[in-house]
């Protein structure tokens, strides 16, 4: 027969840490502390495998489970001497949700259960106190009301607060036991009136509601919303516990309260938490009392007045301290715990993983190594690599006023205030007069780049987490908020809409990259500080990694902010990014333009001085790290003028008759271009393009190489290749540029040609290919485009169902599709290395910042990853904890091997 119940406490103990996916958290860690002599009250959980059954099997619960809780409820009983539903000496019973991980505030409690006219006098008789029974019983209607019969709550406090008002009363606690049994029939009456029938009086009709209200709490939407941003699987349940209640509303001897074993806020080493005297535990949260600190050290902290626990119940306070210790010392980690004192008597009702900032994390972490209480290993392990993102960008002071109109996508970390603008021209002529501006588009494209440069953060109504502004602005590390759909950006008439709300050019707003909130006016921001436990980390975490880690960047500022966060060269710097500065796109178009190969060969001629000065600004701040420098690979159509104003500036700049440009841009029009005429297919096409731009990488490198003394390492890499001959023919291009530039200078470098492996057919012929390549990086972000058959500007208006309905774990243009584009990687990667041993293998699409594949890559062997700048520091620590699991499971392996 399969045990759904298990019981904890001193008398009899069925579970412990170990147990957590059965017991969820809370279930675990109650009998945890029981095991280790703690004074916790007895209960049992039903465990989260009911939960399950209860969902599969049309919300039904397991034919055993009613004689498992009647005995696991009689054993309680037997151990406190008291009986459930008792009017002599009533057992009450706290039901409480606890899943696996914390959710907090997701799911339902009811507290009290087990009151009804009867057993609220063997309350008030067994304390002596008849308005604590009462209080109590007040509260149970309530809180049952609201979680299990459905019941709006704010109906329960107008009663409440219309009596308070009729008695000039503005303290709950000033309210005697009379009062308390007139809002008690109040109550009731309301239950009565508004669902046709009394309020449950047999509290085991009452525990079986509570039950099934928890377990129903799992599908409520707050909860899916939470597993879904969490990613935390909806199959995995939730269990229920039902503890023995103690009070804390039974006097002035009495009190509730939570506490973490360290700040949760900077990770400081002292006892954080609040308390109060004569509450149950939903008043510390409520608001409606002041809370006080724990420790002098907390009043005087926050210039409080009120007595802290510390000053008012000394002997309890020491006993919680050292229990404190305890707690922290055993589970090797910051505890969140709640506890409850009755009558002066400690018991402790929860412990669990405290949640902390990633400042407070590094600090912990970093503290507790030194403690001897963890390995740096397991230090690395502790901190959630995406957390890094709250150091690295200015975030919003949690002290100021806000006032949230939107909220989208939160696509690039940070915060940013500044006036709203429409256009990147606008964006970089305001930035220039020294104005902080917001870029507000529709959605961007590679021609906003200057603009998007200049502005302090940027908001679109379209795309998704990986379109172009997202990515370009991670890159930038500018904050930026995605596909705010709620939003009508109207660009013509320099407007934003939403309902009545309008906001005009030049009006302040607030973004917040971290939440995806909008807000009206200026919001102040808090600096990053990287402090000196973010250094201690990072020197860890470099020991112990395996695959180096590159920025993808291209201009001096992205190479200098990716040097400063500890990036091992450029991974891929993206050529086309530089032409659409302002004062070469004139250029640029003239070459696309140009009708015989010598005029194109005239404009590229101009072109090339301005992309020698690039790379060299490059190869000079990476001193001596590799730089990987795609060619030219977006459509030609992103570079040409679409407006009528900019066809006709651009006519008359180029001396071209305005209908020939017209001409030349239908000519050039193409159905999908994504899949059209661009990558190395410009290059078969057009080679002197690809020749002016080698020409350019040599020049810079050898120029430098001579200036500073420093080993310039060029990979030049050919995009979009999917036959071995298209990179065969390039690398010829490539090759004969080297030797010209090589001649002329009379100097040379050392370099290396690859190739980007984003179509699935280079993935599958990648051992024919790497016969003519020295290296490999896997471009996933159109990899996955062209494996999934999906437009990634586009899916996000779908892939959150795909999501949602388990299609796929997540988004697949966020964490590599390991099943499908992972496969072809893996493919890749075995080809390449069969005919070519030595090499190099790297990542360098968005998902090169993205730590679950991180991990994928440290598991097929790849040499490096390359992330936008701001996700280096992460990349730096999911690398490493990548190399810690990878090893830990070839240990396991291997032990496995030999027992085997």
């Amino acid at each position: 027969m399969t045990k759904w119940v298990y019981s904890f406490g001193k008398d009899k103990n069925d579970g412990d840490a170990t147990m957590r996916n059965l017991l969820g958290g809370k279930g675990c860690n109650l009998a945890e502390m029981a095991s280790l002599g703690l004074p916790v009250p007895p209960g049992f959980t039903i465990t989260t495998e009911v939960c399950t059954h209860y969902y599969d099997n049309g919300e039904q619960y397991p034919s055993e489970l009613t004689a498992q809780v009647e005995e696991a409820l009689a054993a309680v009983e037997k151990s406190l001497g008291m009986e459930f539903g008792s009017a002599e000496n009533p057992l009450l019973v706290s039901v409480r949700s606890g899943a696996r991980v914390s959710m907090p505030g997701m799911m339902d409690t009811v507290l009290n259960l087990g009151l009804n006219d009867e057993t609220v006098a063997g309350l008030a008789k067994k304390a002596n106190d008849e308005r604590f029974a009462w209080d109590s019983y007040r509260r149970f209607i309530q809180m049952y009301g609201d979680v299990v019969l459905g019941l709006d709550h704010h109906d329960f406090e107008d009663i409440l607060d219309t009596y308070k008002r009729d008695e000039s009363i503005s303290q709950d606690v000033d309210i005697t036991a009379d009062g308390w049994k007139e809002i008690v029939a109040e109550y009731k009456a309301l239950v009565e009136r508004e669902l046709g029938k009394p309020f449950p009086h047999d509290p085991k009709e009452q525990l079986w509601g509570a039950i099934g209200a928890v377990f129903s709490s799992w599908m409520v939407p707050r909860a899916v919303v939470y597993r879904k941003i969490n990613e935390i699987p909806e199959s995995w349940g939730t269990a229920v516990n039902v503890q023995a209640m103690v009070f804390g509303n039974m006097g002035n001897d009495c009190a509730t309260g939570v506490a973490f074993t360290r700040d949760p806020s900077t990770g400081e080493n002292y006892f954080y938490g609040e308390y109060l005297v004569n509450a149950q535990g939903e008043d510390v949260v409520a608001g409606i009392r002041t809370p006080q600190s724990l420790t002098k050290k907390g009043r005087e902290k926050e210039g409080s007045t009120l007595p802290s626990m510390e000053e008012t119940m000394p002997e309890v306070f020491t006993q919680l301290d050292d229990l404190r210790h305890k707690l922290e010392k055993h589970y090797r980690d910051v505890q969140d715990i709640e506890f409850t004192v009755q009558q002066g008597d400690l018991f402790m009702l929860q412990t669990r993983t405290g949640k902390r900032t990633a400042a407070a994390a590094l600090k912990i972490a970093v503290d507790m190594v030194s403690e001897g209480l963890i390995t740096q290993e397991e230090a690395l392990l502790r901190i959630e690599p995406q957390s890094l993102d709250q150091l690295l960008h200015p975030t919003l002071d949690p002290k100021a006023e806000r006032n949230v109109i939107s909220k989208g996508l939160p696509a690039s970390p940070g915060a940013a205030s500044g006036k709203v603008v429409f256009t990147a021209d606008e964006a970089e002529v305001k930035s220039h007069a020294g104005e902080a501006v917001i870029l507000c588009r529709q959605e961007t494209s590679p021609e906003d780049i200057h603009g998007m440069h200049a502005s302090t953060g940027i908001l679109t109504s379209r795309g998704g987490m990986t379109s172009h502004a997202a990515v370009v602005a991670r890159g930038m590390g500018k904050p930026c908020v995605a596909g705010a759909g709620d939003l009508y950006i109207d660009a013509k008439s320099k407007l934003i809409r939403k309902g009545d709300i309008e906001i005009k050019e030049g009006d302040i707003v607030t973004i917040d990259g971290a939440t995806g909130e909008i807000m009206l006016g200026h919001v102040k921001t808090i600096k990053p500080e990287l402090s000196g436990d973010f250094g201690t980390l990072m020197e860890w975490a470099d020991e112990r990694r395996r695959m180096n880690v590159r920025a993808n960047a291209e201009t001096p500022l992205d190479a200098q902010t990716a040097r400063d966060f500890g990036a091992e060269g450029i991974g891929l710097c993206r050529t086309e990014h530089m032409f659409f500065d302002p004062e070469r796109i004139q250029n640029v178009r003239e070459m696309i333009f140009a009708t015989t190969e010598d005029k194109r060969v005239q404009a590229l001629a101009k072109l090339l001085p301005a992309q020698r000065e690039d790379f060299e600004k490059l190869f000079e701040i990476m001193h001596g790290l590799p730089i990987t420098v795609r060619l030219l690979d977006p459509p030609l159509h992103e570079f040409l003028p679409h407006t009528a104003e900019d066809i006709s500036a651009f006519s008359k700049a180029a001396d071209i008759d305005e209908d020939q440009v017209r001409l030349r841009l239908a000519e050039l029009t193409e159905t999908n271009p994504m899949l059209g005429h661009r990558g190395c297919r410009l290059g078969i096409t057009y080679p002197e393009i690809y020749d002016m731009q080698a020409r350019a990488i040599f020049e810079a490198a050898v120029n430098v190489a001579s200036k500073t003394g420093d080993t310039v390492i060029p990979e030049v890499m050919i995009p979009l290749v999917g036959a071995q001959k298209e990179l065969e023919l390039m690398r010829a291009v490539v090759e004969g540029a080297a030797a010209a530039v090589f001649k002329e200078k009379g100097s040379s470098v050392e370099y290396s040609v690859g190739t980007m492996i984003e179509l699935p057919r280079a993935a599958l012929t990648a051992d024919a290919i790497a016969e003519k390549a020295d290296f490999f990086s896997f471009g996933t972000n159109d990899l996955t485009q062209t494996t999934l058959g999906m437009s990634r500007d586009d899916a996000s208006n779908f892939l959150p169902y795909y999501t949602e309905k388990g299609i796929y774990e997540r988004d697949p243009f966020v964490s590599i599709d390991v099943n499908g584009v992972g496969q072809l990687v893996d493919i890749a990667q075995q080809k390449g290395r069969s005919v070519n041993a030595d090499i190099k293998l790297g990542i360098c699409g968005e998902h090169g910042g993205d730590p679950a594949s991180i991990a994928f890559c440290e598991k097929i062997g790849l040499n490096y990853v390359s992330c936008s700048p701001y996700r280096v520091p992460i990349a730096r620590l999911a690398a490493s904890q990548a190399a810690i699991r990878e090893a830990d499971n070839k240990t396991v392996e291997l032990k496995d091997k030999k027992s085997a």
